[in-house]
């Protein structure tokens, strides 16, 4: 693919014969590659040592994080951009590139695993929304006209071209495949194309003129070409995969009725969830609130209130006594039983008093 990365060939080859100092540099980009492996599992090698892709999903939105080494990397900070276009406060104005500090203050001896890392329980704190957008996925290297990075490293967006006949817009789309040397495609998915032929036999039949025709009328080229049995297998694999989308679809609308009614019962759920939550807390606050009315000290403040009472109610039966208004049988019973009352309650919370001392000096106040 060497004809697709120009500028990440021509970096290779010289740092090959670059001084023996490069080494130390191309050992500090291995080591921050392997941690960036280390750090997700489920990060792609795009192209080795020079792209790497990692995807995540945050509120059900799958977004790609691309990860593209310049070739003086670490000494350049590495270009990282996201498809589709977020809106972010980590993003730029368009939603392609991280403009993160971690990023723009990049260093050879900084963690490109925690940056990115970084980046992602941002993007779980802030989730991102998508931005409009067109289709094209800034990942690729491409010519210093289209500068998007540092003076000595330009990347630009790979933006799809127009296709000459209107035969080639309906080709199927890339699909996912085991194969890791099939082309990769600005989706970060691969197809396996047919494989070109150097000679194409049919045209060493046609003479001269019949060749000339061809090449000057369109519509005779697009026939020619439209009979290549690559071209057909394309098409072929085209219908193939619109059949297989279709009868995904279709087992997925059976299950449909069975999802909405397990998503009811979750509801359902969730609701007695919330009820029995409530109740509860409820009876929660209704037992911290016994156990508060049972405490030593709560006791103890209500045997010191009632002893009181209960000696003023004797000193209110005395005065009576006193002034002649209470015969003095009546005032001995009941001076009597208010005084036992007061002062039995008395020494009930002096001793009460004493256990929750005693008990502070060992453990937990009561």
């Amino acid at each position: 693919m060497s004809w697709l990365f120009p500028l990440a060939k021509s970096a290779s080859s010289s740092a090959a014969g670059s001084p023996a100092g490069l080494t130390s540099l191309q050992q500090q980009k291995q080591r921050l590659i392997e941690s960036l492996r280390n750090s997700h599992a489920s990060i792609a090698e795009i192209q080795k040592d020079v792209e790497y892709r990692l995807p995540f999903t945050v509120n059900n939105l799958t977004i790609n994080i691309n990860i593209l080494l310049p070739p003086q990397f670490p000494q350049e900070k590495p270009v990282i951009s996201v498809y589709p276009p977020i809106r972010h406060h980590l993003m730029d104005n368009q939603g392609l590139y991280v403009t993160s500090p971690l990023v723009n203050n990049f260093t050879m001896h900084s963690d490109l695993g925690k940056i990115i890392q970084s980046l992602l329980d941002e993007f779980w704190k802030n989730p991102p929304v998508l931005a409009p957008t067109s289709t094209a996925f800034p990942y690729l290297y491409s010519n210093p006209a289209d500068t998007v990075s540092s003076s000595t490293t330009s990347y630009t967006a790979a933006k799809p071209v127009a296709p000459s006949f209107g035969i080639l817009s309906s080709l199927p789309l890339p699909v996912p495949t085991a194969d890791s040397s099939a082309q990769i495609n600005q989706n970060g998915f691969g197809y396996k194309m047919p494989d070109i032929p150097d000679a194409f036999p049919e045209l060493s039949e046609l003479s001269v003129s019949q060749l000339t025709d061809m090449n000057e009328q369109e519509e005779v080229l697009l026939e020619q070409f439209l009979m290549l049995p690559q071209l057909k297998q394309i098409i072929t694999d085209k219908e193939d995969l619109v059949k297989s989308i279709e009868e995904l679809a279709r087992n997925n609308l059976l299950l449909e009725h069975t999802l909405e009614t397990k998503r009811q019962t979750v509801l359902d759920k969730y609701e007695l969830l919330i009820q029995m939550k409530s109740t509860f807390e409820k009876k929660m606050q209704r037992q911290h609130e016994l156990s508060e009315s049972c405490s030593a000290s709560a006791l103890q403040a209500r045997l010191k209130v009632a002893a009181h009472e209960a000696e003023e109610e004797s000193d209110n039966i005395a005065e009576e006594f006193l002034e002649g208004k209470t015969e003095i049988d009546d005032f001995l019973s009941s001076f009597k039983e208010k005084r036992t009352i007061c002062h039995c309650r008395r020494a009930k919370e002096e001793k009460l008093h004493q256990v929750i001392a005693m008990h502070s000096q060992f453990h937990a106040p009561l």
